[in-house]
């Protein structure tokens, strides 16, 4: 994704838009935030800024869809 920018308020409103806190990354994820720092140091999940952790919407949807994929084919019983 290759994005410019015009003003100071079109780049503030992409970054309000676009990253996401640990905690707000583990409700996408439907995980803990405990999860969330574990899958950081696994090297699962890449971080923008690592104090305070800071990740990008569209890297924590496409984990999402991992995430879901794995629980259908490990827990079909969740179904």
């Amino acid at each position: 994704m290759k994005c410019q920018f015009h003003s100071t308020q079109e780049l503030s409103d992409f970054l309000k838009d676009q990253l996401l806190s640990a905690s707000e990354t583990a409700e996408i994820l439907e995980v803990s935030t405990n999860r969330v720092g574990h899958m950081v140091r696994d090297g699962k999940l890449d971080t923008v800024k690592e104090q305070p952790k800071m990740f990008l919407k569209e890297v924590v949807l496409e984990k999402k869809k991992e995430l879901e994929q794995l629980r259908k084919k490990y827990r079909p019983y969740d179904e």
